[in-house]
Order: C-alpha cells, then sequence, then structure tokens
C-alpha cells in the first residue's frame, strides 16, 4: 500500500448539520454539500472530512451512531451520498469519513438486542455489561467508580437485562466489547463498506479508548473528571485490534487518522511507526490545551508560549518518522479568533492564527466558518445550547458561582459555538437556509459572511486562499524540516522551515499590541522576499503591528 498522497493536502472538516440547508428544512445537508464543492475546492482545499453522517438519534449529534451503513434521513440519501463522492474526486479532492468505533447508540439493533442477554444471543457480549456490587453494609454500588467524560458516572443500568453498561461518553453511547472478535469482525465489514463505495479513509473518533484493561478496577478517586483514563486508554490489545483494521484499509488504497485526547508524541509513535503502524495521523489535543485546564470550561488566559510548546513539540517529534495534522479549529471547540485571537481585531488576529498553523509540517485542517473568522455564540439560557457536554459542564464547574457567570463559562467553551449555522450571506438566515435553522445563527452575521469575504481582497477568506497556495506551490513549505525561534518569547511565534538552499522564516505576532522584534540571528543582513501578510502597507523589521504576520522566503 502506497498511501503517503495525503501528505501535500490541506483538509476542510464539514459538521453537515449546520455546514448548508439544500432542500429547504432547516437542516445542512448533502445536497447543500453537493452545491458547495466548488467553494471548498477554490480555498485551495484537497479533502474533506465529514463528520458523522450517518443515522443518529442525535444524543451526541452524529457520534451516536444507530446505523453504520446508510446516511441519516436529515441529510440525505446513500445515492446523494455518492454524488457528492462522486463530484468531489471529480474536482480532485478526496473523502473521508469519521469513524465511530468505540461505541454505539443504544438506539442501534446490536445494543437493542444484546440488552436482551440469553447464552445463546450472538449480541449478548457487543458491548460492555457487569453486575453491580454491594459494599460490606449491603450498600449497592456500581461495577466501579469510574466517571463518564460526558454525563454523570460511567455506568447505567438496564432493567431489561438486569445489568450495567459501560458507557464512557454519554449514558446514550454504550461502548462497544471490543474485544469480542464478533465485534471486530463487524467494525471491519463497515469499513470495506464505505471503501467500496469509493471514500478515501477515515478519522477515527476517540480510537485510543477501544481497549479496556481486564478486571476494569477502580480509578483514582481524587481525579474525578478523569479517574478511569489509564484504565480505558491504550488499553492491553489496542495495538492488535488496530493492526486488523490495518489490514483492511492495506486492501485498499486509502489512510487512517486516529482521535487521541491526553496523548503526546511518545504514546502516539507506536500507532505510527513500526511493527505496529496503525495509523497515519494522529489527531492531538495538545493545540488546545493553550487558554484552559483540562477543559475549555476551565479558562485560563491565552499562552502564547504554551501554544508554540504544543506545536513545536509535534514538529520536532514526527520530523522524519511520520506525518502530523495540524489544527486551530474544529467541531469539539468553541471559534478560535474568540478563544486565542481577538473579536476586536478581528480580521488580524484570525489571519496571524492561520498564518501561525497552515505552515507547518503537516496536513493543515480548516473547520467550516473558520476561514471567514466566525466566532463564539453566546445563549442566555443553558436550555438553549444543543450540546450535551455544555450542559453536563453548566452542572459540574462554578456550581458555586451565579448563573449568569457559570453561563459566561459556557459561552467561552461550549462546542455549540464551532456548530452554529456557516453564514454565507447576509441574507435571511445567512444563506444558509431558505426557513429557520435548527439552531441559532450567530447574530453578527451581517457582517461575518462568505459573500462579503468573497468581495473583500483583504479579507480573512481571501488570506486562507492565498496562505494554502503559499503552501501548495513550495515544497520547503511541505516537505522542509521545522526549527523554532525564540521559544520563551510571549508574544510571537517565530519559525522556519527549510529544504535544501530554500528557506521560510513564519513571523506571527499573536498578541493585540505593538511589540519590539529582533530577527533571528540567522537572518540579520539577509534579504528575503516577503510572500505573505495581514498587513497591507510597507512593514519595519524591528516592528511588529498588533497580530501582524509576515513569511518571508530565502533562497
Amino acid at each position: 500500500m502506497n498511501n503517503n498522497w495525503f501528505k501535500d493536502m490541506a483538509f476542510y472538516q464539514i459538521w453537515i448539520r449546520s455546514f448548508a440547508d439544500g432542500n429547504g428544512d432547516g437542516i445542512g445537508d448533502l445536497y447543500g454539500v453537493y452545491d458547495k464543492l466548488e467553494y471548498i475546492k477554490s480555498l485551495g482545499i484537497d479533502g474533506i472530512w465529514f463528520s458523522p453522517i450517518y443515522p443518529s438519534p442525535n444524543a451526541d449529534y452524529g457520534y451516536d451512531v444507530s446505523d453504520y451503513k446508510d446516511i441519516h434521513p436529515d441529510y440525505g440519501d446513500l445515492e446523494q451520498f455518492k454524488k457528492v463522492l462522486n463530484k468531489a474526486h471529480e474536482l480532485g479532492m478526496k473523502v473521508v469519513m469519521d469513524l465511530v468505533i468505540n461505541h454505539t447508540s443504544d438506539e442501534h439493533f446490536w445494543f437493542k438486542e444484546s440488552c436482551k442477554g440469553g447464552d445463546d444471543n450472538p449480541y449478548k457480549d457487543y458491548y460492555i455489561w457487569r453486575d453491580g456490587k454491594t459494599d460490606k453494609k449491603g450498600k449497592k454500588l456500581l461495577p466501579n467508580n469510574w466517571n463518564s467524560l460526558f454525563e454523570g458516572k460511567a455506568w447505567e443500568y438496564n432493567e431489561e437485562r438486569g445489568q450495567y453498561y459501560l458507557h464512557f461518553f454519554a449514558k446514550k453511547q454504550p461502548d462497544l466489547n471490543m474485544d469480542n472478535p464478533r465485534v471486530r469482525e463487524e467494525i471491519k465489514d463497515i469499513m470495506r463498506f464505505w471503501l467500496d463505495l469509493g471514500v478515501d479513509g477515515f478519522r477515527e473518533d476517540s480510537i485510543a479508548f477501544i481497549s479496556k484493561v481486564e478486571g476494569l478496577p477502580n480509578g483514582y478517586p481524587e481525579l474525578p473528571m478523569i479517574n478511569g483514563l489509564r484504565y480505558t486508554q491504550h488499553g492491553p490489545h489496542i495495538h492488535e485490534y488496530m493492526k486488523e483494521f490495518r489490514e483492511v484499509c492495506e486492501d485498499y488504497d486509502c489512510f487512517q487518522m486516529g482521535e487521541m485526547p491526553m496523548t503526546g508524541p511518545d504514546k502516539a509513535m507506536p500507532y505510527l511507526t513500526g511493527e505496529t503502524k496503525s495509523l497515519d495521523m494522529v489527531i492531538t489535543f495538545d493545540y488546545m490545551n493553550a487558554d484552559n485546564f483540562l477543559s475549555d470550561f476551565i479558562r485560563r488566559p491565552f499562552s502564547v508560549i504554551k501554544y508554540k510548546k504544543a506545536f513545536s513539540k509535534w514538529q520536532y517529534a514526527m520530523n522524519g518518522k511520520s506525518w502530523n495534522c495540524v489544527y486551530i479549529e474544529n467541531h469539539d471547540h468553541p471559534r478560535v479568533v474568540s478563544r486565542y485571537g481577538s473579536e476586536k481585531m478581528w480580521r488580524e488576529s484570525a489571519t496571524s492564527l492561520a498564518a501561525s498553523y497552515i505552515f507547518l509540517q503537516g496536513c493543515p485542517f480548516i473547520y467550516q466558518g473558520q476561514e471567514i473568522g466566525m466566532t463564539n455564540l453566546r445563549l442566555n439560557s443553558i436550555d438553549k445550547y444543543e450540546d450535551i457536554s455544555s450542559k453536563n459542564a453548566y452542572m459540574t464547574f462554578h456550581t458555586k458561582k451565579s448563573k449568569s457567570q457559570r453561563l459566561y463559562y459556557i459561552g467561552e467553551g461550549s462546542r455549540d459555538s464551532a456548530r452554529t449555522p456557516m453564514q454565507w450571506s447576509d441574507g435571511k438566515y445567512a444563506g444558509f437556509s431558505t426557513v429557520k435553522p435548527w439552531f441559532y445563527l450567530n447574530p453578527n452575521y451581517k457582517k461575518i459572511n462568505v459573500k462579503a469575504q468573497e468581495e473583500d481582497e483583504k479579507s480573512i477568506l481571501n488570506f486562507y486562499r492565498k496562505a494554502l497556495k503559499l503552501r501548495k506551490d513550495n515544497d520547503a513549505l511541505i516537505w522542509g524540516d521545522y526549527k523554532e525561534y525564540f521559544p520563551k518569547d510571549k508574544n510571537v511565534y517565530t519559525y522556519e522551515r527549510t529544504l535544501s538552499s530554500e528557506k521560510f522564516l513564519i513571523i506571527c505576532n499573536l498578541k493585540g499590541k505593538y511589540i519590539s522584534y529582533k530577527m533571528p540571528e540567522e537572518y540579520e543582513g539577509l534579504k528575503g522576499e516577503l510572500k505573505l501578510s495581514n498587513y497591507e502597507d510597507g512593514h519595519r523589521l524591528d516592528i511588529l503591528r498588533p497580530y501582524e504576520c509576515r513569511v518571508y522566503r530565502y533562497e
């Protein structure tokens, strides 16, 4: 299998429910995607990653799958998906599906059958079932003390079966029992189904959780948020099971990337290299931790040093060994301009953040709306939020604060900010639909929208186009070695990409103030060609304006 074709690509992530409504029911769908494929291509995009588009009761908006071999009726059907797939391929873009196999929906056929129990039931052990426990005083206890990452304890009692099932995420997302070989065969069959249709690879959700430690022991009670993590992530059979799935992909020209929160390069490397190689890229959460502590809802001031350190750690570790997935936004986190940038200096901060990561070694991922600088949504009631993790956070974090203060933290950290309808125009419903959308529009769509930015040469949208074209046109920005300068600088991210005699120096002021700046010693006296900047007028080498970014080329 020679599947290194992805390495020079840029990807666009579609969270379909909020992307574009093509059939006028207020919900984004594959008809809308079909109509927008030329737009996606015009950005300089080579591949699309679809967040789950399978049938689902939407307890976690698609990440609770009830049928792996069909399309959610809200989004279309398999015939429409094939049309999207074929058109994407005609435009020169690959298509990647989200493969959610740590858990299913509790409305999946497998789970409904598993609830029945019975020794002769083939689905009996498709999930992780356990009896409860009783302490010395006769008090009934759960099978262990684990908490779920989304919703209360990690165990839920099922009356029909008379046992508890494990859900490391939401209650309606029971964990599959990957130790059952029948389950692994089901997963391989699902993979072949989509690969035979023509998809080009998979983004594998929470993939490091699929093998649990035998015995499911209690976790550390002093770490309530993540007390079961050490027993559920990178488990004893993970590489064995991942190898089986990799063998399926080896029959096709496809690639695999795996989502691995709270995983550093050392833990990731066995998945990416050597005899246990089972993935082509790992999606780390490290890039998302520069303004929080463990959770987006526990806010900290944005740290440029933490931001740079996260990227550099992975750049150095992967160089010459594997490949990076680099991103600053996706469906799981609030909008980056509102987090790491500035809504007051919206254009400048959005473009500087773009330059800070697009030229790193690896595949840049752009999330829908990121390319126009969409910002966070702030609602005045927790009941207006849809995201299950946001509702859980409201009941978990900052509980001693006032309701308004708790809502502030939800507004700053909610995944729902990344899931507001795409802002295509300043017309009614932001051009997303002809009817009222399924979720709240951000009121700033009158200003922030694709149509306005198409017509503005200096817009965030056109900056993304220029940046992606610059990357695509220069091998040093794809294959070159990485080196960071001034890692302790609290304001500026400076790094170079080098290939043979060609060098690029990327300088990004990530603060909203003027900064005195001195070029790296190696570049003093050299004359570089300014290839990209987010300020139009002349520049001084010794001063960086607020959120100013510059990309120089040297020979």
